[in-house]
């Protein structure tokens, strides 16, 4: 195999991931749609009779890439994690949390099972159906508090409610990801308590480990502040974890390096070590990942019935979390428009859902047709929620006379 075969998919990879990032940006879209629209775009050379770009070699090399760089996003988004959020708003953002994972979880297992095979199913079709609710536990809320900072709303309850609920929600996630995937990997229902157990072995691991590197980074940091060893040591720290992860403890490995970021964005650099891990990352590894999703989408299996599930999924997704985290809300004392404000912050969804996605297909849990439609569900939300949650401040503000201050230096 010739290796050199995978440099010039890779070089158009970059350029139109980078070209489609820039227009999304300007329509206020997030970029990673952008980057999957130029794998979509790119994979329609493959229809192309002869073509020899996206050979066998090129598709194993970009595949390869894209396993690092899933690895890089979740490492990153552990650091740039701010734990200190959530202690401020501490019991309202958990009851948040949770009910926003239950919600979506069980709104998302109930569509899956009314269209595959109902609810009296083998324990392998229980796990799928189950898979399809955990991918709809993520969340993503950066178009969140973009909207929240252009109207001056981020620093009140509400936006930093939402803010910590998503750290937490991102946590939880990762869990129901690693459980499932756990799960299905140990072929027996008696092994449930076994696949717990490496779980919770696995995450005390972590945190003890987690501290130890996070005790002499620091102490690195402190004698050789900006230096480039300290991002270098943070990567060793994260393969590390990414590695054990599935080989020791049969967890997922974006659970360890999403647990090495987390435990790492305590140090004094983080913001340094964050930039440059994005430096890397965006610059190969990332366009790697979200074009090689978009490469590979599957439409071969979309039929009417799984059009019909398609669409009933994303309305899931979208609802489960509006009346989850909504009903967290009032729960928690919250008015009834501040509730829903949660719910709408919520609602979006981003490059979470998508590696929650991608695992899923890659252990043969969820139906690789369904990966166009969390790409709509991601369009959706990220159109939807910046319009509905200005909507609801405007007609505050036209009952006050006066429109919400906007914070012009949040402005992209």
């Amino acid at each position: 195999m010739e290796y050199y075969e995978i440099l010039l998919p890779l070089a158009l990879i970059l350029l139109l991931s980078k070209l489609m990032s820039i227009l999304f940006k300007k329509l206020g879209l997030p970029q990673v749609v952008g980057m999957l629209l130029a794998g979509i775009l790119l994979g329609l050379i493959k229809l192309i009779p002869g073509q020899t770009v996206f050979n066998s070699t090129a598709m194993e090399g970009l595949s390869f890439l894209a396993k690092i760089g899933v690895v890089f996003i979740m490492f990153s988004a552990g650091i740039e994690t701010d734990l200190k959020q959530f202690r401020q708003t501490g019991v309202a953002s958990a009851i948040i949390t949770v009910l926003g994972v239950v919600f979506p979880l069980l709104f998302g297992f109930l569509v899956a099972s009314a269209f595959n095979g109902g609810f009296n199913v083998d324990r392998s079709r229980i796990l799928s159906n189950l898979f399809y609710g955990t991918i709809l536990a993520a969340t993503s809320v950066s178009v969140t508090v973009t909207a929240l900072k252009e109207l001056g709303k981020l620093n009140t309850r509400v936006g930093t409610s939402i803010v910590s609920a998503a750290i937490l929600d991102d946590i939880i996630g990762i869990v129901l990801l690693s459980l499932m995937v756990s799960l299905d990997r140990s072929g027996r229902a008696s092994d449930v308590a076994v696949v717990i157990v490496k779980l919770i072995g696995f995450f005390a691991m972590a945190l003890s480990a987690g501290y130890v590197a996070q005790f002499i980074l620091q102490r690195i940091d402190m004698r050789y502040p900006h230096t480039r060893r300290i991002p270098i040591l943070c990567v060793v720290v994260c393969f590390l974890f990414a590695y054990v992860a599935e080989k020791c403890f049969g967890v997922a490995d974006i659970t360890g390096a999403y647990l090495a970021g987390l435990m790492l964005s305590g140090i004094g650099d983080r913001a340094y070590v964050d930039k440059r891990i994005e430096v890397s990352s965006y610059l190969i590894f990332a366009p790697a990942f979200f074009a090689n999703i978009g490469i590979n989408l599957n439409f071969g299996h979309i039929n009417p019935q799984f059009i019909g599930f398609g669409f009933a999924f994303v309305a899931a997704g979208m609802l489960g979390k509006v009346i989850g985290c909504g009903l967290g809300g009032l729960i928690s004392k919250f008015g009834f428009k501040d509730s829903l404000r949660v719910g709408i912050g919520m609602m979006v969804r981003a490059e979470v859902v998508l590696v929650c996605t991608q695992k899923g297909i890659d252990y043969n849990m969820v139906d690789p047709s369904i990966m166009p439609f969390v790409l709509l569900l991601i369009v959706v939300t990220s159109l939807l929620t910046p319009l509905l949650l200005k909507a609801t401040y405007k007609r505050d503000a036209s009952a006050g006379g006066q429109l919400p201050p906007v914070d012009k230096r949040a402005t992209v």
